[in-house]
């Protein structure tokens, strides 16, 4: 009977420090990718920053749309 409890202290033992090694991997990892995320963000707002103008695209094209109509007319005015 001592066997049986001596067996099963030995498999909890093991199974115990097998979840403790996998929390602390887990936790370093966290800490890990923490550590890089104010990277990140600084990353994406940069990319924010800079695609920011895209936003004035919209204008552009339909600025250039009525120059080209008026290019366009003249052409025809002119024969062309």
């Amino acid at each position: 009977m001592t066997t049986d409890w001596t067996i099963g202290y030995v498999i909890g033992g093991v199974i115990l420090l097998a979840v403790v090694v996998l929390v602390a991997a887990i936790l370093i990892l966290a800490k890990q990718i923490g550590d890089e995320a104010p990277k990140i963000n600084a990353g994406l707002e940069g990319a924010v920053r800079n695609t920011a103008p895209l936003g004035a695209l919209t204008t552009t094209i339909e600025h250039a749309t009525i120059i080209i109509a008026g290019l366009t007319r003249g052409r025809h005015r002119l024969g062309g």
